[in-house]
């Protein structure tokens, strides 16, 4: 058994505990080695009146049974009183417990001024000063748990609590900041909305309910999001009567409901409503990267598909011929000279390692086919961007703090030199504008004497710059091209290092944004990010491991999307489609499913010999019928999710090693067939070879009795895998 969760040493304040959840808190507490000051002003459920009794109480209460506690009697509005009395007393503060309130219950229109102003000083103010006054000992002392009480009032609304329900989910949104802000500082802020009888509630609740919803029933709660042990962060909890559920945002995936040529109109709302609302699919967006990461991808999504913005009166001709005036605006040109040294820290920045033999090539310089990594080549050309010179461009005065890099392009002539100098040049090829920002799209070539060793295209969008009356699309763009509709052909994966950025940033991108987390936490994310670059050498890497076998030589070209960030430690996934010497991928982060480069591609030069041979996987009778369960899902999957509601994993043997591996999601929306483990956890796991999966399909062998002779294996919920004899009879017969 565990040992149990002690809190000694610890310094604890509960606002409210004179009675109630408060009460409850203070004595758990101490009753697990904390010194605890409880505090309560002493007035009555409506803020009226004040005393020292109720904080008495629980104190002498708490000293009969061998523990430590100190009263204190201020209001939370004097939030440094109170933590005063813990540093005067205990000489620190180590966790607090943000419980006091009071109700002033009136319907809408009754509510005054007072009453509104009241609740809101003691609830959000009252949290905020106590919070604040503790905030500045926690980060010097690289500790701190801060709990905030938020109501289902203020999550859901509740009749006649306007003024409790606003204030009440202002404090969630405080914790939530607070969250952040603190990590790095190992100060940790979580909300829970109890359900408890107390002062507060026995006003509105039944008296024999009031009775049955015990305070002790929330305090377990409390004390294990409290405790330095618990890595949980910025969450919120519904607690009550010994039952604890987490709650989270969801959000429909939306419309995009511009018309090509036409303004964007109420009408154009009215007739996506419901698309607009359909949870169906839902993303849960957990940071505000997320839910405003897929900006650019909507952005990108609505030019390629020629859908103009809402016609709006730009009276900007100066700005517009400012920003044309740009184009064909060339920087002074440089060299970029490297040695085997920067080739070998670029690779290992992007991944390669001599666990994988193949990869020696790009990491030992001895080696007899020592080769550069052909994205190396954006290094080559990044000076342009990394030396301040978009700065220089005249008539672009944009606030660059606010760019992204949107969309990258590299071209080789030949595969680069292991060693060597190459003069760059680089020019403004275009200026698009796309509304909510404007793209600058660079053109770099880069020369060995007279001779094109490659070329770059850099996509950098300036979020907040466009609406100049600028053209949206350009010729001059390399065009993203969407990845084929259907299950991969391969897939790989790599789990980035918690020093990738530290290590890829070496090779010339240093933008503290990557390192340094108070940069990062300015810039809105939780930590610092992964170069995007990174990711695409990651991505290149994969590819030209799966289906050139390493050979820089036919490697001619890569177009990539970048769409959402990674954090480092994150677990890359490469999603690949073969298409004649195309090869179409995408990249995810496998522990969120979150795709971070979409509508890529690399170009291979043809192999000589080459006989286009399809990739392990499609080799297999069963990529077949899993590519056409797929398709058929399409029309009957609602239907089948409600009969089955699981997830199975397949693992398909030959030769008895393990050849691919599907997953047929049939647990949520209209299902989903994938190559690849489940993106979640399977509820089945089944092992079962090529040749006797086609039996089974094919009505030749009985899953059950391939089950008992060992043909057919199964983890999990096994009882789960008789459903699946329904998809397979019903819905992929061939």
């Amino acid at each position: 058994m565990a040992s149990p969760l002690r809190f000694d040493g610890r310094v604890v304040l509960v606002t409210g505990a004179g009675g109630g959840l408060g009460r409850a808190y203070a004595l758990a507490f101490a009753e697990r080695g904390a010194l605890v000051v409880v505090n309560d002003l002493g007035g009555d459920f409506k803020g009226v009146g004040k005393g020292s009794s109720a904080a008495d109480k629980v104190v002498e209460e708490i000293r009969r049974k061998g523990g430590k506690a100190v009263a204190n009697y201020d209001s939370v509005e004097a939030g440094e009183k109170l933590v005063k009395t813990a540093l005067d007393t205990f000489g620190r503060i180590d966790v607090v417990v943000n419980n006091a309130g009071i109700l002033r219950d009136r319907s809408f229109s009754r509510i005054s001024d007072e009453d509104w102003d009241i609740i809101h000083r003691v609830h959000l103010r009252g949290s905020f000063q106590v919070t604040r006054a503790a905030w500045d000992h926690m980060k010097k002392q690289k500790f701190g748990r801060i709990l905030m009480t938020s109501s289902a009032s203020g999550i859901y609304g509740n009749f006649g609590q306007a003024n409790y329900g606003a204030a009440k989910l202002g404090i969630l949104g405080l914790c939530n900041t607070l969250a952040i802000e603190g990590r790095k500082s190992n100060i940790h802020c979580n909300t829970i909305a109890p359900s408890a009888g107390s002062r507060m509630t026995e006003t509105v609740m039944p008296e024999d309910l009031v009775e049955a919803l015990k305070p002790e029933y929330v305090a377990p709660l409390v004390l294990w999001l409290c405790h330095e042990s618990c890595e949980e962060n910025g969450s919120l909890f519904e607690v009550g009567a010994g039952w604890i559920g987490k709650l989270r945002w969801e959000r429909t995936l939306g419309a995009i409901v511009r018309k090509r040529n036409q303004p964007m109109t109420p009408e154009a709302v009215r007739d996506n409503w419901e698309k607009i609302c359909d949870f169906s699919n839902a993303s849960k967006p957990q940071t505000i990267q997320e839910s405003t990461g897929g900006i650019i991808e909507v952005l990108h999504k609505i030019d390629s598909e020629g859908i103009s913005p809402n016609h709006t009166s730009h009276a900007a001709p100066a700005a517009t011929s400012g920003f044309a005036g740009a184009v064909g605006h060339k920087l002074p040109s440089f060299s970029s000279s490297y040695t085997e040294l920067e080739s070998i820290m670029y690779a290992l920045g992007v991944g390669a390692s001599v666990k994988n033999p193949k990869d020696l090539k790009f990491v030992y310089e001895g080696s007899a086919d020592f080769s550069c990594l052909p994205t190396f080549g954006v290094i080559i050309a990044q000076k342009s961007m990394m030396n301040g010179g978009l700065a220089e461009i005249p008539g672009l005065s944009i606030n660059f703090a606010k760019v992204l890099h949107g969309e990258q392009y590299l071209e080789l002539y030949k595969p680069l030199p292991r060693s060597g100098e190459l003069k760059c040049e680089a020019v403004v090829a275009d200026i698009l504008d796309k509304g909510s920002g404007v793209v600058i799209v660079m053109d770099v070539y880069s020369y060995s004497g007279k001779e094109l060793i490659c070329y770059n295209q850099f996509s950098i969008f300036v979020v907040g710059s466009g609406g100049f009356g600028g053209k949206r699309t350009s010729e001059k763009l390399k065009a993203a091209v969407v990845v084929p509709n259907r299950p991969p052909d391969a897939v790989l994966r790599d789990t980035t290092s918690l020093n990738q950025a530290a290590l890829y940033r070496l090779s010339g991108d240093w933008n503290p944004l990557h390192i340094d987390p108070s940069f990062a936490s300015i810039a809105g994310f939780e930590k610092p990010i992964l170069h995007g670059l990174c990711t695409f050498g990651f991505s290149a890497r994969h590819v030209l491991q799966k289906f050139a076998d390493n050979d820089v030589s036919r490697f001619k070209a890569i177009k990539v999307r970048f769409a959402k960030p990674v954090y480092p430690g994150q677990t890359l996934q490469t999603e690949m489609w073969k298409e004649g010497n195309r090869i179409h991928f995408q990249t995810k982060v496998q522990e969120t499913g979150d795709i971070v480069i979409s509508n890529a591609y690399v170009d291979l030069v043809p192999a000589s010999g080459d006989s286009a041979q399809t990739p392990q996987g499609g080799e297999l009778q069963s990529a077949l019928i899993f590519g056409e369960i797929g398709r058929r899902l399409k029309n009957v999957g609602r239907e089948v999710v409600k009969k089955v509601n699981a997830v199975f994993e397949w693992h398909i043997t030959k030769g008895g090693s393990v050849a691919a591996k599907w997953t047929i999601d049939l647990k949520s929306g209209s299902g989903e067939v994938y190559q690849g483990p489940a993106k979640g956890s399977a509820d089945t796991t089944i092992i079962i070879s090529d040749d006797d999966f086609m039996e089974v399909v094919m009505g030749k062998l009985d899953p059950q009795k391939a089950f008992f002779s060992g043909r057919l294996k199964a983890r999990g919920n096994i009882l789960l895998s008789q459903k699946l004899q329904m998809i397979l009879k019903d819905y992929a017969k061939l």
